[in-house]
C-alpha cells in the first residue's frame, strides 16, 4: 500500500527509481505500471520534476489495454502532454491489437480497441474524473479511424500496408 512512499524515499536519496518489480514483489507489468501511477501523482504533489518525467517516460513504454484509460486519466489531471499523446495514440491505433491470438484480423479496426478499453474499469474512473478528455479521445479516434481504416485488412490475410496506408499485396518468397 505505501510502496509509492519507499519508491519517493529510494529517488530522494538516490536520484533514481527503484526496481519497481522488486518494490511491489512482483514481476507483473500492470504492478509497476500502477506503481509508477502512484510515484507521477506523488512526484507532481511534491514537485519533483525530474521524478515526474521519469515516471512519465517509464508509464510511456507500458501502455495496455488495461491501465491505457487510467494512465490518460493521470495524464490530464497532472499535465503530461507526452503521455496523454502516447495514450491517445494507443486506444486510436489498431495494431495495438495486433498479435491477440483470440482476434480475427477483421477485429483489428480502432473502434474494437476503443471498446475494449471502455470495458476496464479505468475507463469509468476517466469519465467521472476527466470528463472532457473522452470528447478529445473521441475526436482523436475518429480522424485516425479513417486513416487506418485504409490498413485493415477485413479478412484479406494477404494484404498489409505501407507507411503510408496504402494497401499492398505482400510477396511470397
Amino acid at each position: 500500500m505505501f510502496g509509492y512512499l519507499q519508491a519517493l524515499i529510494h529517488f530522494i536519496y538516490w536520484d533514481a527509481l527503484p526496481d519497481m518489480e522488486e518494490l511491489v514483489g512482483s514481476n507483473s507489468k500492470w504492478a509497476s505500471t500502477l506503481m509508477a501511477q502512484h510515484l507521477l501523482a506523488a512526484a507532481d504533489r511534491y514537485a519533483l520534476e525530474r521524478l515526474r518525467l521519469l515516471c512519465e517516460a517509464r508509464l510511456c513504454e507500458d501502455v495496455a489495454i488495461n491501465t491505457v484509460a487510467t494512465t490518460l486519466a493521470l495524464a490530464e489531471q497532472h499535465q503530461c502532454i507526452q503521455l496523454k499523446s502516447v495514450c491517445l495514440k494507443f486506444i486510436a491505433l489498431p495494431e495495438n491489437l495486433k498479435g491477440k491470438s483470440f482476434l480475427h484480423p477483421r477485429h483489428l479496426d480502432c473502434w474494437y480497441l476503443v471498446k475494449a478499453v471502455m470495458q476496464t474499469d479505468g475507463f469509468e474512473y476517466l469519465k467521472e474524473s476527466c470528463p472532457s478528455v473522452i470528447t478529445e479521445l473521441l475526436q482523436y479516434v475518429a480522424k485516425n479511424g479513417e486513416h487506418s481504416a485504409i490498413a485493415c485488412t477485413h479478412g484479406n490475410d494477404n494484404l498489409d500496408s505501407d507507411m503510408n496506408g496504402r494497401r499492398v499485396k505482400q510477396r511470397i518468397h
